[in-house]
């Protein structure tokens, strides 16, 4: 596949890719921001509201 390179061991079997980031960048990123929200998949989450009401009364309490 052209942009895509396999690395290998002794043994010839596959153990990295370098993947040409001109070529598959966006692609790249968007797999990559995949992996993270799966990741964070069963991590608690909250509601919008509550962000924005927390991120608000954090800053005014800063000025």
């Amino acid at each position: 596949m052209k942009g895509i390179s396999y690395l290998t061991n002794d043994q010839g079997q596959r153990t990295a890719v370098v993947i040409d980031l001109q070529t598959y960048g966006e692609e790249l990123e968007d797999f990559l921001d995949g992996l993270a929200a799966e990741e964070r998949r069963d991590e608690p989450t909250e509601d919008f509201q509550t962000v924005v009401s927390r991120v608000l009364k954090s800053k005014s309490a800063d000025e």
